[in-house]
Parts: structure tokens; sequence; C-alpha cells
């Protein structure tokens, strides 16, 4: 589950990315793609994630913490 939450963020990013680079050269304050979810390795907001799926679903998240 936790490699499919990854993928489904990486699949996310690639189309704002996308679109970000479809905006390229326009003013900041005139675009209208959204920002980055992904900084590298870095997700916002993965461990409150993480954690919400432990709650919903502890017998197959926590095994894996």
């Amino acid at each position: 589950m936790i490699k499919l939450l990854w993928l489904a963020i990486c699949n996310i990013e690639d189309k704002r990315a996308r679109q970000r680079a479809k905006e390229r050269g326009i003013p900041a304050d005139q675009r209208k793609a959204p920002g980055r979810l992904v900084e590298g390795q870095i997700v916002t907001n993965w461990k409150q994630a993480l954690a919400q799926l432990a709650i919903a679903y502890p017998d197959r998240i926590n095994p894996h913490l």
C-alpha cells in the first residue's frame, strides 16, 4: 500500500511538472499550474499520510513501519 501511495504521488507530480513546463517563461503571478508535491525524495505531509493509514489499517501498515 505504501508503494502504491508513493507511485500515485509521483504520477500526480509528473502531471504537475508537465503543466509547469508548458508555462515556463510566464511570470509567476500569471501561472496556473499547481506547485510541487515532491521535492526530490521529500513528499509533503508524508508522515501524516502514513499515520492515517496506520490508524485505518493497523494490521497491514504497522508491521512495515
